[in-house]
Order: C-alpha cells, then sequence, then structure tokens
C-alpha cells in the first residue's frame, strides 16, 4: 500500500496526454491549450480614448484656452483629422486618437459651443489614453499551454484575434458501476429494501465532467464475473478511460479488477493508504487506462476528488500536481483525533472558517451536499481545537 503523495507521482509518471486538435473558438472553451498562444494583432491596436472628450494636444492644454472642433472620432469610424495647434477632435471612448493628439480632456470638464470648446475645468493628471499595445503587443505570448480555457482566458484569446486554438482532446471516460444490490434511481421504492438506488456513477460523471472529460459510455453490472468482463470490454471499447465503481476491496464479490484482467491489465497501483477510500487503484489494458473507486458514495467522491481528477488533468496536458490547490485555512470547529491512515475530512466553509461535517461515514450522502473542502490530516494526528490552521483543498 503506498501513500497518496506517491499515488500522485505514479499518476504523473505513468499518464500521458492525449493527442492535440485544432478547435475553433466557439468549441474552446473548459479545453487545455497544447500550444501557446500568440497575439495576431496588438491591443489596443492604435492609441485609442479611455473616455468621452475632446482629443488635442497636451502642450495647448489650459483651463480657460478655447480650441476649434475640426471633427469627430468614433471607434470603428474613419480616421480622424490631423489635429494641430489651437485645435481639437471630439472623441468617443474607444475612438483612434488623432494624429498629433496626446490627450483627451472628458467632456465634463468641456464647454463646446458652434464649432468651439473651451476648457472650463481643472482636468487633473489622466491623459486618458490608452497606448498602442498597452494591453499586448502583435506576436507576444498571451496564454501559455497548459492554460485551460475558461470565461476570463477566452476574452484574451479571442481579443488577440485568435479564431481556433490548439488544444489536447478531451479523455473519453466510461463508468461501470458493480454491485448485486443496485438500482436505477426511481425504482428503488419499487424493491425489495436490500436494493438501493445507484448513486455515485452520476456523482463520478458529473466530476468527470467538470474536470473537462466527455462521458461516453455508462453501465451497471450485477456481481457475475461473465457479465462483468463483458462490460469491461465495452468500457474499454468506448473510451481513453475506464472507471470501476465497487468491487474494489477482497470480498467474495468484487471483481473489479478480475474483470479486466481478461483484458490484459497491468496495475500501476493497488492500494492508497488514505481514509476513505483505500481501495482505490489505477491500471492500463493496452492503451487504455483503468481507474478502481470504492463503492460507498463518500469514498467514491473523495477519491474520484483526490486521484481520478489528477488522471483527466494529466491527459488533458496540466500537471497532474496543478489540480489540488491545498491552503492553510483556519478551522471553525475541533478537529477530531485521525487514524493509522491518512484521513480526508469533509468540512463546510462558513465566515468563521472550516467545520468538519457531522457525518464522516463512508456511505454518507446526504452529508456530501454540505461538504465542500477537504481537510488533509496526517496519520495519528491529534485532535485539533477550533482556531488551529490545517490544509484544505476544495472538494
Amino acid at each position: 500500500m503506498i501513500s497518496f503523495d506517491e499515488a500522485i507521482a505514479l499518476i504523473a509518471a505513468n499518464v500521458k496526454p492525449l493527442e492535440a486538435e485544432r478547435v475553433s473558438l466557439a468549441d474552446a472553451h473548459g479545453r487545455v491549450l497544447a500550444e501557446p498562444v500568440s497575439a495576431a494583432v496588438s491591443s489596443p491596436r492604435c492609441d485609442v480614448s479611455a473616455m468621452d472628450g475632446y482629443a488635442l494636444r497636451d502642450a495647448d492644454a489650459a483651463v480657460g484656452k478655447s480650441f476649434r472642433v475640426i471633427g469627430k472620432s468614433f471607434a470603428g469610424g474613419k480616421v480622424p483629422p490631423v489635429v494641430g495647434p489651437g485645435e481639437t477632435v471630439r472623441i468617443f471612448t474607444g475612438a483612434p486618437l488623432p494624429e498629433g493628439a496626446d490627450r483627451v480632456i472628458i467632456q465634463e470638464n468641456c464647454k463646446a459651443d458652434d464649432g468651439e470648446m473651451q476648457i472650463v475645468n481643472e482636468y487633473g493628471p489622466g491623459w486618458h489614453v490608452r497606448k498602442q499595445g498597452s494591453d499586448f503587443a502583435s506576436g507576444s505570448t498571451i496564454l501559455p499551454a497548459g492554460t485551460r480555457l475558461g470565461p476570463r482566458a477566452m476574452v484574451a484569446l479571442a481579443g488577440a484575434d485568435c479564431g481556433e486554438a490548439t488544444v489536447y482532446r478531451r479523455p473519453q471516460l466510461s463508468i461501470v458501476a458493480t454491485g448485486d444490490e443496485l438500482v436505477q434511481p426511481g425504482t428503488a421504492h419499487t424493491r425489495p429494501a436490500s436494493m438501493i438506488p445507484e448513486s455515485g456513477s452520476f456523482g463520478v460523471a458529473a466530476l468527470a465532467a467538470e474536470a473537462g472529460a466527455q462521458v461516453t459510455k455508462r453501465i451497471s453490472g450485477a456481481d457475475c464475473i461473465s457479465t462483468l468482463e463483458q462490460a469491461a470490454g465495452e468500457a474499454l471499447a468506448a473510451a481513453d478511460i475506464a472507471v470501476v465503481i465497487g468491487g474494489a476491496s477482497v470480498g467474495e464479490k468484487d471483481y473489479a479488477k478480475t474483470m479486466f484482467e481478461a483484458h490484459g491489465l497491468e496495475l500501476i497501483f493497488a492500494k492508497v493508504a488514505i481514509k476513505p477510500g483505500k481501495p482505490v487503484w489505477l491500471g492500463k489494458a493496452g492503451t487504455k487506462l483503468v481507474f478502481g473507486l470504492p463503492g460507498n458514495p463518500t469514498s467514491a467522491m473523495v477519491t474520484a476528488a483526490l486521484l481520478l481528477r489528477p488522471v483527466l488533468a494529466r491527459l488533458q496536458g496540466v500537471e497532474s500536481g496543478d489540480v489540488q490547490s491545498w491552503r492553510k485555512l483556519p478551522l471553525a470547529a475541533p478537529l477530531p483525533a485521525t487514524s493509522s491512515r491518512e484521513t480526508f475530512v469533509r468540512a463546510h466553509w462558513g465566515s468563521d472558517g472550516l467545520t468538519p461535517v457531522s457525518n464522516q461515514d463512508s456511505g454518507a450522502q446526504a452529508a456530501l451536499v454540505a461538504a465542500d473542502w477537504l481537510i488533509r490530516c496526517p496519520a495519528d494526528q491529534a485532535e485539533k481545537p477550533a482556531g488551529a490552521s490545517i490544509d484544505a483543498t476544495p472538494f
């Protein structure tokens, strides 16, 4: 059994990025850049006004001085006339600054009438001009490789006049949920009390989608080895990574690894010394990855957050160590002592810090709703009082 840090290192060593592809700007959101993006144009492309007002020569500006208005400059409009001594151009936000002008006096400090403009108020130190290339210059790198294109990065990508981007292919992921006791949600109330709704695959699918994967196939399989071997083959054929939920321990019907052995399973790691989630495992079957999660819903979601996310990140060209953002945060309530395994405590963030959720059972489902952080606790850690600083990452 290996440590959590060793598992992360094995993911980094064994999981390689998928191939790159070229996609349109409209399809780029959420994707990870396989190549840096260079600006095709400068921003701004020329000197422009940052305010509505009058463009003139700073050397001529003075309170009480009058200027002849020789034209107007609009954003996207015609090139304005050249400004000479004693002249000004009416200008609007985003419009090109006329040649000869180097300052804009905002309209609130001016009085205009019949082709003349007079500066009537102190206009302050601001020149209200956005210089050409002051945001970025043509040819400069604005987004490095490995950047996930979120909403703000999309603005920069489009602003750099890029209609396409080279990104890593989205990982395709299939999910197999195993267990004789599982039935489709919405039907359990019509079945014997020994039957329960299958919930884990829905949470894992949502987590994988948020991490950039495409869920291509979902299979539910009873604990029959021949049935599960067939399901394993279907899952591998449909995706880059097959995720199997349940059957990961040492019970009589725990077939999660066995079902993939017929397809050439080679283990990368078999267990991790964490709580919850010790049975989590990772392997390869030919060119495909296989990821095993515990069957209990909380265990499945915690291990998926801690270890499946880094796998999906690596497939998209992101360093696995960059996925979890561990932060020093205060406790709002006492943190109980932990066991002999490294423990990840589910917690809720409030105005005073993190409060561990009351139900830490690995089968708890309602408690997952309140848990938005994971607190990392070393093995055999003593109880921590409220106010203590701990390591945590968003769940």
